[in-house]
Parts: C-alpha cells; structure tokens; sequence
C-alpha cells in the first residue's frame, strides 16, 4: 500500500492541509443508457455490519484525529477488499504496512497502534495481534554483536503482531559508531526476512523522525503509510479530561474546568516544545484526585464525606503536575500543599 497521510500539526503549529478520504463512485444506467451524475462518499460512511463496527467504537472513543480515523478506515478498506478479491480468485499483491507516527508525546500513537494490531489480527493478516513496544534502551546493547541479537530477539518477541518502537530518531543520535546504527540495519534486515509476519511503527517527534529517515535514504520506501497526530486542541483537551474523570467516577466542577483551562494554557505557553498532550492532562487529574483525598480526609477527620464531596474535583484540588508545594497554586487559601 503506497499511502502517506497529509495531516496537519507539528511541534509548532498545525497548518491544514487537506484530509484523506476514500472516495466511492457510484453509477447509475437510466434506460437510455446515460450514466448518472457520480455520488460521492467519504470514510465516515461506514458499513452497518460487520467487523469494522467494532473498531469504530475504539475509534470513536478517542477525541479528535479524524484524518487519522480516516486512514485507519484505508487500511481496513483495503483488507476488506483483498480478501473479496481472493474469494472472486483475483490477483491480490501482499502489502508493505511498516508504519511512521509523527508527533507530539500524548496524541494517541500508542493507542491507535495497539487498535491497528487487533485490526490486522482480525483481518488475518497478523497472527497474533499483540504490541511490543519498545525504546532505544531495550534494542542498544554494550558491545559489538550485543545490539543485534537484543533487536533480533525482540523482532521474535513481536512476530505475528507489532513492534512499536517509540522515540526511534534517538536510535540515529550517536552517529556512525554508536550502536543504535547497528540496531537499524538489524530492524532493516528483519524486515525482508519476517515479510509479513510482523508489522514495524517507528513513532517520535515529527521534525526528530524527519531527520532520522534523511540519514538513511533506505528507509523512506519502506514505510509507506505515515500518519501525522496534531496537538489537541484546547477544547479537545479539556474534553480528554472530562471522560478520563468520568471513567473514574469522578467530575470536574464548572469553576474547575475553568482551572484546568488555565492549567493547560500556562504549560502550553511554558513549554511548547515539550507539551504532553493527554499525558498532561492525566497527570493534572491524578494529582487532583490526590489532592480531593487529602481535602476529604482533612475536611472530615471523624465521618465520611458524601457521595457528592466524593465525586465533586473543586478548584484547589488542580494544580499543574510539576508545580511545588511553595507554588501560588499550592498557597491558595483552603488548599492542603501535596506533592
């Protein structure tokens, strides 16, 4: 499959640029034989039975990343169609789906990959349809040889499913005498000998995997699907934190939801370049539920608070993950400094 996504987002800011879509034609003969005007249907109609139903549920819980949804579908479609090609005795070619993720820690690449491996289980084209993920550290050995066979191993390890390697451009970092050289021509050698047998997602930064793929001119042609995941939006993001809440059984008050705004805007505006997204936005609600504990307890030394007060996420409970006990946020008045 010869697919590159064009989506919008890198670290800096996200340009639009036009979505994917699958584009069916269909065409109706009117008794005078004329064709009808083609009508045209994008991804979103997706079929009313059938497999994909169920990973349209998966997708659908995740906010935003529509163009994203939308070349998952390709794939799907494209299975889907090489399987109805095979049963009609067609020729059907094998396709490459070594895939590129591009982007911002916290914007779902681990989990659209771990969707993406049930789906080619599902679909037959993967044994197993398990996820290994990995960094450098668990394919970088010490010593010369030690590298190689900790990739090969791994490489067996995922065999029948995927293999994720997350922040792959640090694998290029240490230039041509550092072992991670070693690790991608072993990944790169794998790759023709287990053909099929397992699929290879490098993620990381978009400008860091950029780079990476220029220091080898190999390894563009062999990865032929590459989806970009934008930055959430703020409202995206805050949208991310309610349902986290909820699958918790927790809330955010509405004066809290104006914090937690103000939470992501300030460490967006704070660090740019190293915003993490949906991570950011669970640690700030992890610490919240902490520091509601500690409220309650506090609040009620000899009873026990009601199920509203054990719900209810107020103001003083949001603070920033990496703000200190001595910060402005920690001194508000009715707040119990916990870090």
């Amino acid at each position: 499959m010869n697919t590159k996504t064009d989506l919008s987002g890198n670290r800096n800011s996200a340009a639009a640029r036009p979505s994917r879509q699958i584009n069916v034609v269909l065409r109706s003969t009117d008794q005078a034989g004329t064709a009808a005007a083609p009508v045209q249907e994008t991804a979103k109609a997706i079929p009313n039975s059938g497999p994909w139903l169920e990973w349209q549920r998966e997708l659908d819980r995740m906010v935003g990343l529509d163009s994203v949804k939308e070349l998952v579908y390709e794939i799907y479609a494209l299975l889907q169609i090489a399987q109805m090609r095979g049963e009609a005795g067609l020729h059907s070619e094998a396709h490459v789906y070594h895939m590129i993720f591009k982007g911002n820690p916290g914007t779902g690449k681990t989990t659209v990959a771990r969707l993406l491996a049930k789906l080619f289980q599902d679909m037959g084209l993967l044994s197993k349809g398990h996820l290994v993920e990995v960094e450098r550290a668990d394919l970088v050995g010490e010593y010369i040889g030690h590298t190689a066979q900790k990739t090969r191993d791994l490489v067996k390890k995922a065999l029948g499913g995927v293999l994720f390697i997350d922040e792959a451009y640090s694998l290029a970092r240490g230039g041509e005498k550092d072992f991670g050289k070693e690790a991608i021509d072993t990944l790169v050698k794998a790759m023709e000998d287990y053909k099929n047998q397992f699929v290879l997602i490098l993620a990381g930064y978009t400008m860091e995997i950029d780079f990476f793929l220029l220091q080898n001119p190999g390894l563009p042609s062999r990865f032929p699907i590459q989806m970009e995941f934008p930055d959430y939006s703020l409202d995206q993001l805050v949208q991310i934190a309610e349902g986290m809440a909820r699958e918790r059984d927790y809330a955010f008050l509405p004066q809290s939801l104006l914090k937690l705004r103000h939470l992501i805007v300030q460490e967006k505006t704070e660090s740019p370049f190293h915003f993490s997204n949906a991570r950011f936005v669970r640690n700030v609600l992890e610490r919240a539920i902490r520091n509601q504990a500690v409220r309650l307890l506090s609040s009620y030394p000899n009873g026990s608070p009601g199920r509203q007060e054990l719900v209810s996420l107020k103001p003083e409970d949001l603070r920033s993950p990496a703000v200190s006990a001595n910060s402005s946020y920690a001194s508000t008045a009715g707040e119990t400094p916990f870090c």
